[in-house]
């Protein structure tokens, strides 16, 4: 699907469920137009992930996901080979008085294909969504390799050769920002930062997520997190947060908030015991109060 205006774009987006404000949609859609990777940084649960979600169901095409972690390499990320289905190969072949062949054991029937391989593979009829999930998290190393994967979109296998895409994927690469990743990388691609919503937009997207909540229960919600993000918390609830909070609430049946029933659910919210020591009972009264007005 190809979209021909911003505008076009963002109602696809809400049909899709995602809230969207301009400038984010103005990035993907210049990410779509240029064909380059959109890096996005951003708090955990500011929903930097959902979008390579919705933009795959909006291209109608495949999402790939890669995972990054501390110690990720190529095996992980691109290929390896099937050790075990070579061993077993060479046996049978042996099995029947024949000698295997470099050519034989490193063939394609034995090569494992890894989230960045499986993105550019030649034999794709339709560019897929490449996420590169929570690229701080990897190791500086892997960082520098993604960067030329990204510069080509090509992969050199020595005993196959250069894997080119037919098809350039749609790359979303997201950060939390535990780390700096390098201007290098952030040069390669479009760049934006999404922030925790403003009370009218978090306010939507608790009304599009949990359509059962009720109005008031879903204004109260928003206004008692954010009321709860201007707090020194060790870790600020994200969006994600907030709508678990709504779905478990109305799971019981809530109409409103009240305080007993904040301090009973605030680990739904609030992750770290130092913050739900610290909010429960009488702060959350005040917040409450503060939300309600």
């Amino acid at each position: 699907m190809n979209f021909s205006s911003i505008d076009e774009l963002q109602t696809a987006l809400s049909k899709y469920n995602y809230i969207s404000e301009r400038g984010l949609t103005t990035a993907i859609f210049l990410a779509l137009k240029l064909g380059r990777p959109l890096f996005l940084e951003g708090e955990a649960g500011v929903g930097k992930t959902e979008v390579a979600k919705v933009l795959a169901s909006l291209l109608d095409t495949e999402l790939i996901r890669l995972q990054c972690y501390e110690g990720l390499d190529v095996h992980h990320a691109v290929y390896e080979w099937n050790y075990t289905r070579q061993m077993l190969h060479m046996r049978l072949v042996e099995s029947r008085g024949e000698r295997t062949t470099e050519a034989e054991l490193f063939g394609p029937e034995f090569l494992l294909k890894r989230p960045l391989l499986q993105a550019i593979e030649d034999s794709r009829e339709k560019a897929p969504v490449l996420l590169v999930d929570e690229l701080d998290r990897s190791d500086e190393e892997f960082e520098a390799f993604l960067l030329e994967v990204l510069s080509d979109f090509q992969i050199t296998i020595p005993e196959i050769g250069t894997i080119k895409a037919k098809h350039t994927p749609v790359v979303i690469v997201t950060s939390n920002r535990t780390r700096e990743v390098h201007d290098a990388l952030k040069r390669r691609c479009l760049y934006y930062w999404i922030d925790y919503p403003s009370f009218d937009k978090e306010l939507s997207i608790i009304q599009t997520k949990v359509p059962q909540a009720s109005a008031q229960l879903a204004r109260q919600i928003t206004g008692f997190i954010q009321e709860l993000r201007q707090g020194d918390l060790y870790k600020l609830p994200g969006v994600a947060e907030t709508l678990d909070w709504t779905a478990a609430l109305v799971a019981l049946d809530r109409q409103s908030l009240d305080y007993s029933i904040v301090d009973d659910t605030i680990g739904v919210i609030l992750k770290y015991q130092d913050d739900v020591e610290k909010i429960r009972g009488e702060r959350a009264k005040a917040i409450l109060e503060r939300a309600t007005v």
